[in-house]
């Protein structure tokens, strides 16, 4: 029974085992990238990203269908150009950059599902919005997994200053260093990753898998390293057990993998060994804030 629960479907299922290696690239890459995100109080901004690939990936829809190639590209230019726009409002306008970033998304989510709604089925868009990672083929598997090796890498030609940049910006600048070039480095790589999560999950599910297991860690680690070592098992424990899932019941994938990434932050919330509700719970009275 166990067998046929847990390990079956991977031995006999070609797309769900390209699914589950999918899961674990997306797991890796985007735990790192979710991690900063946190770190630098970006989350709702890597929220507007994921959305702001949209109509992008509409456009490419239109040009080529339902093509990896046309709809990663449009997705990819998509979001590098939101990112460099929101960055031109706030820098030439006294508008912060969230709120730049959330006008952004908002009117490229707009205009994408009024692109595919006027071109496409209704199949067509939920396609695009919530993925199927149980439909990931051999051209979408090596996007993932050449997303999260460039990734890897990337970070660490640049996770010094990266590093230093999220914690003291000033510094960089002391050292003639120019921060914004790192900065728009990793909103690069960022939007790189949202776009293999949308391959598989949706514009609307990609960022769940990055940020929510690096939301979990952050209870567990204070350090960027180890909290990116307990973020990246869980987002593929969760990305596992929400295949194995939504294949038993019946449940589309890509929510059902949010949901148990969802059940890590929660468990870690409660009983994490940093700043949780235990942890605060335990102090004394008078230390309590």
């Amino acid at each position: 029974m166990l067998y046929e629960n847990l390990v079956q479907p991977f031995v006999e299922f070609g797309f769900m085992r390209r699914a589950l290696v999918a899961s674990l690239a997306l797991a890796v890459g985007g735990s790192s990238i979710g991690v900063f995100l946190i770190l630098r109080r970006m989350s709702l901004m890597g929220d507007a990203l994921a959305h702001a690939l949209l109509p992008g990936a509409a456009l490419g829809f239109l040009v080529g269908g339902l093509s990896l190639p046309a709809m990663s590209l449009g997705g990819f230019l998509a979001g590098i150009v939101t990112a460099l726009a929101s960055g031109i409002i706030a820098r030439f306008s006294n508008m912060r950059e969230d709120a730049s970033f959330a006008a952004a998304y908002l009117t490229a989510m707009a205009l994408g599902v009024l692109i595919v709604s006027m071109r496409g089925s209704a199949v067509d868009l939920m396609n695009i919005l919530f993925g199927a990672i149980l439909a990931v083929d051999d051209a979408a598997l090596y996007l993932v997994v050449s997303t999260a090796t460039l990734t890897l890498v990337g970070l660490a030609a640049i996770y010094r200053p990266l590093v230093v940049e999220c914690f003291n910006p000033g510094f960089l600048a002391a050292m003639g260093v120019r921060g914004s070039v790192y900065h728009y480095l990793f909103l690069a790589l960022a939007v790189l990753n949202m776009v293999a999560g949308f391959q598989a999950l949706g514009t609307l599910m990609a960022l769940g898998i990055v940020l929510l297991p690096a939301v979990a860690a952050s209870f567990w680690a204070r350090e960027v390293w180890s909290m990116t070592l307990i973020a990246a098992p869980m987002a593929f424990v969760s990305a596992a057990v929400g295949l194995l899932v939504s294949f038993h019941a019946g449940l589309p994938s890509g929510p059902v993998i949010v949901l148990f990434a969802s059940l890590f932050f929660v468990g870690s919330l409660l009983v994490g060994s940093r700043s949780s509700v235990r942890m605060r719970l335990s102090r004394p009275i008078h230390l309590r804030g």
